[in-house]
């Protein structure tokens, strides 16, 4: 059987890989949050850019 010392030291391994996992997730729910967040500001630049172009010309 495991000794104290052994079981401690899986818990605590386990408990660092359990929380890396869920900061691992959390990042790349937050990293394509921000790129989708940036590309559709950056759209609406252009096409606001776009359109008042647009209006001096007419």
């Amino acid at each position: 059987m495991f000794e104290f010392q052994q079981y401690l030291g899986f818990i605590v391994a386990m408990t660092v890989i359990t929380m890396a996992f869920w900061l691992l997730i959390f990042l790349v729910g937050f990293a394509s949050y921000w790129a989708v967040g940036g590309a559709r500001e950056l759209l609406k630049e252009k096409k606001a850019n776009r359109q008042q172009l647009e209006d001096n010309q007419i």
